[in-house]
């Protein structure tokens, strides 16, 4: 079976070298993978090296507040951070709680003993999804502890299915799984893994942190100016066409800024046509202009969207139509009502919110406008709703603590 594994890595790797000349996401990878290993031999040396790999930048983000009290434990160690997706390494290569960061080499069993050997790591942390099994069963070889952190498990996965015996099997040599909630526990011991401790979703705490820095943002205050402010994040077209039927009908309240998950000509034209009846303007326009004239801000810029929502009333997380939900928790944290699509129940936070009704699942843009308009003709609902997110954010914190209390010293 081991075979067979890889030899569909390799054919995956062989398909991204023969897209790179026609896309660019593949051929950011095919480039930066050829260097990783100049990369780690030329930083590696001689340093005591804690790795975390993370699939792209909301792993990253997972996993980052976990660095980060890692760092004030093991101040004389180095973190490497590898990434599968250029979406994760071209933004946060140079990010300050990094030390080295490269792309992962393809999981092959040479690729991975030679990542091993330069490398040397006392630990590997992989966040949530990452599976790569030669990876795992050289560290497990060697004797290198590996971690999977914020796991979590449903029962329609691979792993709980007959034909998934082989890699089930391969999970067993972590060395501790720190899952999100009951159900993953229950099902990784279904399968025979014991080494398991629910310690929650390490994105609250990241969130958390986020909105204690108070940062202030002098377009989007000045582009609300008076008006209530309604957020769509890393909206893509379905959610961005809900907003479109129902802001002639809120717009009286409220401006709408947008920040689409894809900020390419195309899709910020479509977002224009959308809103070709507004008062619209993009950020990348947006010097000397009275932002307080506009009701429609387009966001095309990366990065901010997390502190943008502090000044953010209501909000619509994106991908819930089509593609399965964006980070819901970036904007609960500041405790605001949330909508999204029917597409959520991949996501324990978004079920969650759900149930307590700190959130809503919509299917069109008449039950949105419905909920919209109880939160006008009932302040104490809309106050509620907001209490429900912040309570939720609050009583999930700590799953870095719980998780370093479990952890080994590390020498």
């Amino acid at each position: 079976m081991r075979f067979l594994y890889t030899l569909l890595i390799r054919m995956y790797s062989a398909a991204i070298v023969v897209a790179s000349p026609f896309y660019e996401k593949a051929k950011l990878l095919h480039n930066g993978r050829k260097k990783s290993f100049q990369i780690l031999s030329q930083q590696c040396e001689n340093k005591r090296i804690i790795w975390f790999h993370a699939a792209s930048l909301g792993e990253y983000e997972q996993g980052k507040p976990l660095i980060q009290k890692l760092k004030k434990t093991y101040p004389d160690f180095t973190f490497l951070v590898t990434f599968f997706s250029p979406s994760g390494y071209e933004i946060k290569k140079n990010d300050s709680d990094i030390d080295i960061a490269c792309y992962l080499p393809a999981d092959t069993l040479r690729n991975a003993r030679k990542l091993v050997e330069t490398v040397k790591p006392v630990a590997a942390f992989f966040v949530k999804y990452e599976y790569w099994f030669n990876y795992m069963k050289v560290l497990n070889d060697s004797k290198i502890p590996f971690y999977y952190l914020s796991a979590i498990y449903r029962p329609s996965q691979y792993f709980f299915k007959l034909y998934g015996r082989w890699f089930a099997k391969q999970l067993k040599a972590c060395s501790h799984f720190f899952v999100q909630n009951q159900l993953s526990e229950q099902l990784l011991h279904s399968i025979g893994i014991e080494q398991v401790t629910i310690t929650g979703d390490t994105r609250f705490d990241r969130v958390f942190t986020i909105a204690q820095q108070q940062q202030a943002i002098p377009f989007v205050e000045e582009f609300k100016a008076d008006s209530k402010l309604f957020v769509v994040g890393s909206g893509w077209q379905p959610d961005e066409k809900v907003l479109s039927e129902i802001f002639p009908k809120i717009k009286q309240q409220y401006k709408l800024l947008i920040a689409p998950h894809v900020i390419d000509k195309e899709h910020i034209n479509f977002i224009k046509n959308l809103f070709k009846d507004e008062k619209i303007i993009c950020f990348s326009e947006k010097e000397g202009r009275n932002l307080a004239e506009y009701n429609v801000f387009i966001l095309d810029t990366i990065g901010m969207l997390s502190k943008v929502y502090r000044y953010a009333d209501v909000a619509h997380i994106g991908g819930g139509f089509a593609t399965g939900l964006h980070n819901t928790l970036e904007a609960a944290v500041f405790g605001i009502p949330l909508f999204f699509g029917p597409l959520y129940s991949k996501f324990n936070e978004a079920i969650e919110l759900v149930n307590r009704q700190g959130a809503f699942s919509i299917h069109s843009s008449s039950e949105m406008m419905s909920w919209m308009q109880k939160f006008t003709d009932s302040p104490e609902f809309y106050q509620k709703t907001c209490q429900i997110c912040s309570d939720y954010v609050q009583e999930n914190l700590g799953s870095c603590d719980k998780i370093i209390a479990k952890l080994p010293l590390f020498q």
